[in-house]
């Protein structure tokens, strides 16, 4: 069997110790072996840890970014309520894979800090789906399928923030409801409130 390439290596690790041990327990070089790599080839790929957490986020979880940024170069393509609902699904699902691995940095107050600087220094962080959500609905409002009036960053923090909420409240007790399911409810709610 043929070895995959040490970035993939290194990336499947981060992944896996990030899920289970959390972002602040899952130091370089337990990645690095994890990954059967050197540190030294770990930074080769990655500036920093939290580089390479930037980079499991885009490259391991459901792809939130890539499909807001696609919806954005083209608006008016399918329908404002069939888009919004696979916003809403594909965030729910990042949420739900993003809270284990970031929830372990709200423990540790410098950490967190330091991981939120590092992460404005990468154009990174949780304020990104939000702002290019608020894009691509403001570009809707342009086509004329949001409303003139409709605040659009607000509408982009209530969209997200209900997927945020979905993987924080209803891990708890087990019943967290079903992605499709929620994604399309919440996206008929929000679109009777900003629909041209």
């Amino acid at each position: 069997m043929e070895r995959r390439p040490a970035r993939v290596r290194i990336l499947d690790a981060a992944h896996e110790l990030m899920l289970t041990v959390g972002l602040a327990r899952a130091t370089t070089k337990e990645i690095a072996k994890a990954a059967d790599c050197s540190e030294a080839a770990l930074y080769k790929y990655f500036a920093s840890k939290e580089e390479l957490f930037t980079r499991v986020l885009a490259e391991r979880l459901p792809r939130l970014n890539p499909l807001l940024s696609s919806l954005i170069d083209e608006p008016g393509r399918g329908t404002l309520e069939g888009n919004l609902t696979e916003i809403a699904r594909q965030a729910a699902l990042f949420y739900e894979e993003s809270f284990p691995i970031a929830a372990s940095l709200y423990a540790e107050t410098q950490l967190k800090r330091r991981h939120d600087e590092a992460l404005r220094k990468l154009g990174a962080g949780p304020h990104v789906p939000i702002e290019q959500l608020a894009a691509y609905l403001r570009a809707e409002q342009t086509a004329g399928r949001v409303r003139e009036d409709a605040d659009t960053f607000a509408a982009a923090s209530l969209l997200l923030g209900a997927c945020a909420q979905r993987a924080f409240a209803y891990d708890v007790t087990g019943e967290r409801p079903e992605a499709e399911g929620f994604a399309a409810r919440l996206a008929r709610t929000l679109l009777a409130a900003v629909a041209a």
